[in-house]
């Protein structure tokens, strides 16, 4: 295929012949500002049609052909003004023909209006799906005879995108009781979609959308608060349920740690084999969170697990973590051709050899077959690509596991964990997936998060748990919508992007607007006056744009119904601890703060000896910087904790501190 970069060049050509354009994309909507390179379809749509003659002269005859790939756009201005654009196409596909994906596959008028487009196309008829070859001609055959009716039908399509996506409100005040309404709403849809076999909300494929499960967790916690426990243990429970059997399915990589990024079948069993960054930042703080609620230490160390995984293999030189691991890799060194999931599976002759005596205890504890394990369900593997082949999942409890070969659950344990380094050993010894070595800054908060937590919230382990941690331009003048309310997805200085979006979604990666209200929850928490209410101000007004969404859709956007609750709580609850930093007393009352669960919290740390910031606590919350001069003690840390100003005595041990903000979501219920 003749492939030009996006740019004039190819308009111009394109106008000049008097052709429609095709523009093929692999960058994603939820990579924004980078892309990604790991897209799986890509490559077979790659493989399959752009690399055939038939269909290259196709495209070369009727069409110009623009591929927007970072692997051909360099420039970084022309790369944002390409991945904006791509986001506008992507948007209109998904409005369309209710979804979309990658590649994105679009066909546009010289003008750059939209005339259709899809996702991945195969190369000829199946599937249920028109192949690329059928696509072409009737594209070709349309702007012939009906190009006006495709253009104006684009034009129309943008129009009504852009109406509907960038909406405004001039209301600054939420309805009262919308916060909660559609948080319950939110969590009521959900639990009707929860499937009561194998966890999870809605059927396959299945994705983990770790927000899903921070709605259900907070809607529990606050149905406890309105002295509903009954209601509030049901919604826990559907949590819990998901959080183990994803971590016990094939989605879960039992070898190397991390999650997949979805499983093609309803037991979590066979995955796409993916890894995405902004999944693991998110669904470890899940884990974290489920952690603080239960004690139960099989939820930590599968946030263990997540940030082992990252730490090893997606930590750059400068701390920076990468954004993805591809699906693909080669079966052996030398091999030219990558099949989906070759690192991570095995046949059942690999492992016996490589665990030898205890070949037996493994393969029973994974369900590992001679003829493969990709059976349990008629989606796990339709067109039989890994026959013969095993991916882990355990489908037994590991205290009857243990029961059934005699032994000790820690020695079983123990078992099965010396197993897998074997595994890990050999398998690091293939060919890897491609690595995606892109630093994409929001992905990176989402994770740096969860590790920011996990230093807090991982001291209650008990003693004894065993587990292997190795040591090893600003938001509101580029987005804000100051007249209009909410936060726009790109700065608006570029007329080839058609749309500027407020986005609401909360779906793999959280939506920015979701996510900003939440801050400026926290950030009004921690700063006083004029500026505090200036962000609540902020938030709410955030949240009238997207007031419809939460009446008609809570489901769409569970983060935001969590946000709007939060921002209708009357008095969030602080934390604030006074003594030097850093210190080990610190790091041991930090640790209580943070060791219940309870989203309407924030802790504040200060140091009263340090000069520059006791000033800037005394510009942004006097009272926080007179609180810290009243009660520092130079030997110990003190804690206070405040709520409906009115603030506790002080205490300056864990214990006490535990106390005073113990209100335990499972006892409640």
């Amino acid at each position: 295929v003749n492939w030009y970069p996006w740019g004039e060049e190819a308009f111009s050509e394109a106008r000049k012949r008097d052709v429609p354009i095709f523009l093929s994309s692999n960058f994603s909507l939820i990579s924004l500002w980078f892309g990604y390179s790991t897209c799986h379809w890509c490559h077979v749509m790659e493989v399959e049609s752009f690399e055939d003659e038939g269909v290259a002269k196709v495209l070369n005859d009727g069409f110009i052909s623009i591929k927007a790939s970072l692997l051909i756009e360099k420039n970084v201005q022309m790369l944002i003004r390409v991945i904006f654009c791509c986001q506008v196409y992507m948007t209109y596909v998904q409005a369309l023909y209710g979804g979309g994906g990658w590649p994105l596959s679009v066909f546009l008028s010289p003008d750059l209006k939209p005339l259709m487009g899809g996702t991945y196309f195969p190369p000829d008829d199946k599937y249920g799906r028109p192949g690329f070859k059928t696509v072409l001609r009737k594209v070709k055959e349309a702007w012939k005879s009906k190009r006006d009716v495709l253009v104006s039908s684009g034009a129309f399509a943008i129009e009504q995108l852009s109406e509907a996506l960038s909406a405004s409100s001039m209301s600054t005040k939420l309805p009262e009781g919308l916060p909660q309404k559609a948080l319950h709403r939110g969590a009521k849809q959900l639990a009707e979609s929860f499937d009561l076999e194998f966890g999870g909300f809605g059927s396959a494929p299945k994705f983990p959308r770790p927000v899903e499960s921070q709605l259900m967790l907070y809607n529990s916690k606050r149905l406890v608060e309105d002295g509903k426990p009954s209601e509030a243990k049901d919604g826990l429970k559907m949590v819990l349920f998901t959080l183990q059997c994803m971590a016990k399915g094939g989605i879960h990589d039992h070898v190397g740690g991390g999650f997949h990024r979805y499983s093609v079948d309803e037991c979590w069993h066979v995955p796409h084999f993916e890894k995405m960054l902004y999944d693991q930042g998110q669904l470890a703080n899940v884990y974290l969170d489920v952690f603080s609620i239960t004690r139960d230490a099989f939820y930590s160390c599968v946030a263990r697990d997540i940030l082992d995984y990252l730490i090893r293999d997606m930590l750059g030189p400068n701390g920076e973590i990468f954004s993805a691991e591809d699906a693909d890799s080669a079966e052996s060194e030398g091999a030219t051709r990558k099949k989906e999931g070759a690192f991570y599976i095995w046949t059942s002759k690999e492992l016996e050899d490589i665990v030898g005596e205890h070949a037996t205890l493994f393969e029973d504890h994974y369900y590992i077959k001679p003829l493969g394990n990709c059976d349990l369900s008629t989606m796990s593997d339709p067109h039989n690509e890994f026959k013969g082949k095993n991916v882990l999942i355990e489908r037994n409890s590991t205290t009857a596991m243990a029961s059934k070969f005699g032994m000790p659950v820690e020695n079983y344990l123990e078992i099965l964990g010396s197993c897998r380094r074997k595994l890990f050993e050999v398998r690091s010894r293939r060919p890897k997936p491609h690595l995606d070595d892109k630093v994409i800054v929001s992905w990176n908060g989402l994770a740096v998060s969860s590790f920011a937590r996990a230093s807090k919230i991982l001291k209650s382990e008990p003693v004894e748990t065993m587990f292997n941690f190795p040591v090893v331009g600003t938001a509101d003048e580029l987005f804000l919508d100051k007249e209009g309310g909410g936060y726009f997805n790109t700065p608006g200085e570029d007329p080839s992007v058609l749309l500027r979006v407020k986005e609401d979604h909360d779906g793999a990666e959280p939506s920015g607007n979701s996510v900003s209200v939440i801050n400026l929850v926290r950030l009004a928490s921690m700063v006083a006056g004029n500026r505090s209410d200036r962000y609540r101000q902020n938030a709410e007004h955030l949240l009238t744009v997207f007031k419809k969404r939460l009446e008609d859709a809570a489901i769409a956007v569970p983060l935001m119904c969590c946000a709007a609750d939060m921002l209708s709580v009357p008095s969030r609850k602080q934390v604030v601890l006074v003594g030097h930093k850093p210190s080990v007393e610190l790091e041991d009352m930090l640790a209580a703060a943070h060791a219940s669960y309870d989203p309407n919290r924030t802790v504040i740390h200060i140091d009263p000896t340090d000069t520059e910031e006791l000033e800037f606590w005394e510009q942004n919350n006097p009272n926080i910087a007179l609180m810290a001069k009243n009660n520092f003690a130079s030997e110990k840390v003190v804690a206070l904790v405040c709520q409906n100003f009115t603030c506790s005595s002080p205490v300056a041990d864990r214990k006490s501190l535990e106390t005073l903000l113990s209100r335990d979501l499972l006892s409640a219920v």
